[in-house]
């Protein structure tokens, strides 16, 4: 007999989606079916979840808009939740999980209406707003940061710290030791701009990587996510100083690119952190000014706290601030090898199959109460 599914809901962005593609991952290794629950604009991440059944249900986001727009997004949910109602009744899943984010709230909410066994997901360090309206309706809530901000006393019983999974191919990484460079050897440097805010990094580490000393610029390797817009510039800035530069929209090999890299600069994403970590990678984080609840402030100061990272504000991410972070970095390469070793012991590569022990536990007592009732 088929194992009943277990129901994710995810979508808006990666973030939300990358650990649920992780859990998803672990789950089939066990036999049991996935179905996924997301929104229209996360749809065509469904292909990265091959053996999962891909519902798309309407959803609606009512921050950020005005009274109408929140209106009108609240009635989005609330449509979303009795389409979700349906389907949840026809495939009966054993349990739920949400990863956060509105287009989450749909699927969850129909299933604690259901009474079906529920849990959520915390990527950040800071409950996020879809999050804090389930937590007191969910049995469990599982965390990737010990500490989270945002949560009520009440709800403090439930947390269960399961850390924040990842792919696989950033699971392998872990497995390559991080040796800093040797003097006169390459320097490799890997930016990523995350979904948002990538301009910033675009102006200020061009400047600051082309102002370092010659000798210095001549050992750079730099990997670069650009906007599209901004490639052009960038280039011939790296150009005019003899710095070489791979630079693209996107790289569909970052695993591999951090593998081998001995610094990041990157935003203070919860999957960004989550990678750098289970890499064990030191990094420069730039926390994005604008994120909500300021959340990746939040995720960078645990990393920072643990030696794992140097945060610098958006205030002060300026060419002169970051040249001389980097001309200290590059100095004292035993401070990066201790920054790439803090790192690495905040990473939980067992992190995809705790999160999937927690919900098969929910689902298996889920089971015993429905028998015990039959």
């Amino acid at each position: 007999m088929t194992a009943a599914p277990i129901m994710l809901a995810a979508g808006g962005t990666g973030g939300h989606l990358f650990p649920a593609e992780a859990l998803a991952a672990a789950l089939k290794a066990r036999g049991r079916p996935v179905m996924l629950v997301t929104d229209r604009r996360s749809a065509d991440y469904g292909s990265r979840f091959p053996d999962a059944a891909v519902h798309v249900i309407r959803s609606g986001t009512p921050t950020g808009a005005g009274a109408v727009g929140r209106v009108l997004a609240l009635g989005q949910v609330a449509a979303g939740t009795l389409a979700a109602g349906r389907l949840l009744k026809r495939l009966r899943p054993a349990a739920a999980l949400g990863f956060g984010g509105y287009p989450s709230l749909p699927g969850m909410l129909a299933a604690i209406r259901l009474g079906l066994p529920t849990a959520i997901h915390e990527q950040n360090a800071v409950l996020g707003r879809a999050n804090r309206l389930l937590a007191p309706r969910v049995a469990k809530i599982a965390t990737a940061f010990a500490e989270v901000e945002r949560l009520r006393p009440a709800d403090r019983g439930k947390l269960a710290l399961t850390g924040n999974p990842v792919r696989p191919a950033f699971r392998a990484v872990r497995q390559s030791a991080y040796a800093p460079p040797a003097a006169a050897d390459a320097i490799r440097i890997l930016v990523l701009g995350g979904s948002q805010g990538a301009r910033i990094l675009s102006q200020v580490i061009p400047e600051a990587l082309t102002g370092l000393p010659v000798a210095l610029r001549a050992r750079l390797r730099i990997s670069q996510q650009c906007r599209p817009e901004d490639l052009n510039r960038v280039r011939g800035v790296y150009d005019t100083s003899a710095v070489a530069a791979d630079l693209a929209p996107f790289f569909g090999d970052v695993p591999e690119r951090l593998g081998v890299a001995h610094l990041c600069i990157a935003r203070a994403g919860a999957s960004t952190c989550a990678e750098f970590t289970m890499a064990g990678r030191p990094a420069i984080l730039v926390p994005y000014a604008k994120a909500t609840d300021a959340h990746q402030d939040a995720n960078a100061a645990v990393l920072a706290a643990a030696g794992a990272a140097r945060t610098i504000p958006e205030p002060d991410f300026t060419p002169t601030h970051l040249r001389q972070v980097l001309l200290e970095l590059f100095a004292a390469p035993e401070t990066l090898a201790r920054m790439a070793a803090s790192a690495r012991g905040l990473g939980r590569p067992d992190a995809a199959e705790s999160l999937a022990d927690l919900i098969e536990g929910l689902a298996a007592r889920g089971a015993d109460r429905r028998r015990a009732t039959a």
